[in-house]
């Protein structure tokens, strides 16, 4: 996993992070955590499922509320992580250090164009909401 200076984040508070290996670690960003509150819940998206960009596809809870998860890359759901599906409080401990689900890009050309419409970091924090 890289440093969070190196990810991209989508304006539904998702970060995602291009690996090495070619696949996309996705979590959700510091004020995500923060504005939900103690989580409680992940709901998961399925392994094998074709995502597209912005397509909310798994479910996050809260005891303040719940809040859909957006794909921030177009592909194939091929990693989901077992330590938050067991312990879902992690993502508070530390929201850059923890991965929810790992994305294989649809193509080259739709994860340039995907990643093409995220924010940087600096942008992020710059932006509404945050």
């Amino acid at each position: 996993m890289n440093t969070q200076d190196t990810f991209k984040f989508a304006e539904t508070h998702e970060w995602a992070d291009l690996e090495s290996d070619g696949l996309v670690w996705v979590g959700i960003s510091d004020h995500a955590q923060e504005a939900l509150g103690d989580v409680m819940f992940f709901q998961a998206p399925k392994l094998g499922q074709q995502v597209r960009q912005g397509e909310a596809i798994a479910v996050i809870e809260s005891v303040k509320a719940a809040s859909d998860i957006h794909a921030p890359v177009s592909g194939e759901i091929v990693a989901l992580n077992e330590e938050v599906d067991a312990s879902p409080e992690i993502v508070n401990e530390k929201p850059y250090g923890v991965w929810l689900f790992k994305i294989k890009p649809s193509s080259n050309d739709s994860l340039v164009s995907d990643l093409n419409q995220l924010l940087t970091l600096e942008n992020y924090a710059a932006g509404p909401g945050t």
